[in-house]
């Protein structure tokens, strides 16, 4: 039983692609506001704690247990190369999967789903990891908004 609600959490929703085009989470960093595709997104909590893992870089903040299964956890802004901010009561992890594991990312406050034609889309910045440890590449599931 656990095991098929595990399935349905983080199984393949392709028919549900037509109905998510062109659809985006959109979140904020700093005074910027950014968009993850709907389809990337598996879950949306509130911060919580997070276990320390040592020898890993600054942006990588740790793991956390979400029923069950250890999800390691960046802060996007410390990835950005933007200053550090306390976590308070609008700070979010967005779980999502990258390169088929699940990565929990932090972010300042999550705005709304919205509807983004491709032309208002900027091409997400390349980011580049020399962990080959944990899936850095968030290119594809990170876009700049412009609204």
């Amino acid at each position: 039983m656990r095991q098929s609600m595990l399935d349905d959490f983080w199984g393949d929703d392709e028919e549900d692609d037509d109905t998510q085009k062109d659809k985006y989470l959109t979140f904020r960093l700093d005074k910027e506001d950014y968009g993850i595709e709907i389809r990337h997104i598996k879950e949306i909590i509130s911060i919580q704690k997070i276990t320390d893992v040592p020898d890993l870089p600054d942006f990588v903040k740790g793991v956390i247990n979400l029923r069950g299964q250890v999800i390691p956890t960046i802060d996007l802004r410390l990835r950005f190369s933007l200053a550090a901010k306390e976590y308070d009561e609008r700070t979010c992890i967005i779980i999502t999967k990258m390169n088929d594991t699940p990565v929990g990312v932090i972010v300042d406050t999550v705005n709304e789903v919205l509807d983004i034609p491709a032309q208002n889309i900027s091409p997400p910045p390349q980011i580049y990891s020399h962990f080959h440890f944990l899936p850095m590449n968030i290119n594809s599931v990170l876009y700049g908004i412009q609204i």
